[in-house]
């Protein structure tokens, strides 16, 4: 069954209410939603080769009621993707995995995603333990008997540490030891500790969830002062 559709909550004076076969919004509380627009995601099914930016580009002329070829995507020092619409810088991000592809914009915040298919991971212990934290290895340790709950529990750690590293902007190269999550059963991982370089981990909001059967996904977003 396809997520359910919402709205784009922006500014009405910039942006007209789209609806998305796929889409979601997301506040991050306890944000003042004044000052704050929430993070617009969406998501489409891809294959290997097509042109992911392409896409882009339709979404977001889509949210701003202006043409594809008026999106601009422009690239920082680090290759990180933003866009600029007028005197309004856009922080833009979007990952693809198997058959899918996701992509999350906002103003005022850095934000981050990640989506992962679900496949098989025989070594996703002994990645762990090579990449992770040793607390977090030792959470999955304790599931070594049950591989499906391992594996699961691999990618939700693993999920929330790209879309972290993909909101501050240098991705895995950063350091997947240089933040550490908590699993809890229900909601995302909890950032409990992360380099400086990351600021604060209460700073950071995450979400996860499962765009389509198959997958899971994770937002992180981190206001701008």
């Amino acid at each position: 069954m396809p997520a359910p559709a919402l709205a784009y909550a922006g500014r009405p004076d910039r942006l007209k209410p789209t609806h998305f076969v796929n889409s979601l919004e997301f506040a991050p509380s306890p944000l003042d939603p004044v000052r704050f627009n929430p993070v617009s995601c969406a998501w489409w099914p891809y294959r290997r080769g097509d042109d992911a930016e392409r896409r882009i580009r339709g979404w977001l002329g889509d949210l701003w009621a202006l043409p594809p070829a008026a999106m601009t995507i422009a690239r920082d020092g680090h290759g990180r993707p933003y866009l600029q619409a007028g005197a309004h810088r856009v922080d833009l991000n979007w990952s693809h995995s198997g058959d899918w592809l996701i992509a999350v914009c906002t103003e005022r915040a850095r934000v981050g995603v990640d989506i992962e298919w679900l496949r098989p991971r025989p070594k996703a212990l002994a990645l762990a333990r090579r990449f992770y934290t040793p607390a977090e290895s030792a959470q999955l340790t304790a599931l070594a008997d049950d591989p499906s709950r391992l594996e699961h529990a691999f990618t939700r750690l693993w999920c929330a540490k790209e879309a972290v590293l993909k909101a501050h902007g240098r991705g895995l190269s950063f350091g997947l030891e240089k933040l550490q999550f908590e699993l809890d059963d229900d909601g995302p991982p909890r950032l409990v500790a992360c380099d400086p370089a990351l600021g604060k981990p209460e700073a950071w909001q995450l979400h996860a969830w499962t765009p389509v059967p198959g997958y899971l996904a994770t937002l992180a977003c981190k206001v701008v002062a």
